[in-house]
């Protein structure tokens, strides 16, 4: 099972070397690693056996810092923070581009906040890395708000948690951002929206709250590439669309086919690695679809481990009918 303790030197160790930690915060215990570490990142999915790559939350010490990390804080949400960080409140807020597409789905909004617990509040602060940390559970579990419940769930996976006692909230933060000048919350939380609306008036909350910090609905058309993205047998689809003479681009998990230009064509991972695979999949369907190619071919991973979270997104992608 995990160490559990309060050696914050030892926590930074960790992370350092591109490993992960459980860390304390006021809402729930969270997994945390590296946001500006692709494969840090691909391995906290891989341990929470998360199912698909739902945007993470980046935990940074302030709002100076946060600003490091996003091109714009509205000033409504600039009053929000200015008030209620360190607190249970997470901003949607346009990304600067050293955070890695896996941390945000691809989208162009970063979720942020300041936790409010000071032993996390110490640790990122010898950092000089955020940290991304959904809640350190499995997959659909109840939610962590103890060190021992991370245990329980992730201790043969992880090896320190940072042990901050109970968790003094107890609910994910509540996320809030803005569409045009409308305030919209994402997700009700630790913060409630009276608080908010004291500051910045009425805002509109989302009907299906959820826990992605997004808009709900819009999953797939951010996940789909303009062009018609086609799952399949790459060998048989490749045969296809030459005899028809379509310009094609292809995105597999490790072949490379000589009859096709190195720009038409990208392997995830040429050792067939599901976690490098999972960290270049957004930047390699982007890429392709910037292309000249007027269709993107592309097959299945393996249905194991990261394999099952990458199909869920290439299935997401893929052009129905």
């Amino acid at each position: 099972m995990a160490v559990i303790g309060q050696d914050i030197s030892q926590a930074k160790r960790i992370l350092d070397a591109g490993e992960l930690v459980a860390i304390s915060t006021e809402t729930v215990y969270g997994l945390a690693g590296n946001a500006l570490n692709p494969v840090a990142v691909a391995l906290i999915f891989e341990t929470k056996n998360r199912p698909s790559f739902d945007p993470l939350i980046i935990h940074v010490p302030s709002l100076l810092i946060a600003e490091n990390y996003v091109s714009e804080i509205p000033k409504p949400l600039r009053r929000l923070a200015e008030h209620f960080w360190p607190g249970p409140l997470t901003l949607l807020l346009p990304r600067k581009n050293k955070i890695p597409d896996i941390v945000t789905s691809g989208l162009d909004r970063v979720a942020v906040r300041v936790p409010d617990h000071r032993l996390t509040l110490e640790l990122l602060s010898q950092l000089d890395f955020p940290l991304a940390a959904p809640s350190a559970n499995p997959f659909g579990y109840i939610s962590p708000t103890s060190p021992q419940h991370v245990d329980a769930q992730l201790g043969e996976k992880i090896s320190y948690i940072l042990d901050g006692g109970k968790c003094k909230v107890g609910l994910e933060s509540t996320i809030v951002g803005m569409e045009g000048d409308e305030i919209v919350v994402y997700r009700l939380g630790g913060l409630e929206i009276s608080e908010i609306e004291s500051l910045v008036g009425e805002v509109k909350v989302k009907s299906h709250s959820s826990s992605n910090p997004q808009a709900p609905g819009l999953l797939e058309s951010h996940y789909a590439p303009t062009k018609p993205f086609i799952l399949g047998d790459l060998n048989d689809l490749i045969s296809a669309y030459q005899s028809r003479g379509v310009n094609y681009a292809v995105l597999s998990l490790s072949q490379t086919f000589s009859s096709l230009p190195a720009e038409k064509q990208i392997a995830l991972s040429v050792n067939a690695d599901l976690k490098e695979a999972a960290t270049h999949l957004f930047s390699a369907m982007r890429a392709l679809d910037q292309s000249n190619a007027a269709v993107i071919l592309a097959e299945l991973m393996p249905e194991e481990g990261l394999g099952k979270a990458i199909n869920d997104r290439l299935k997401r992608a893929a052009t129905k009918g």
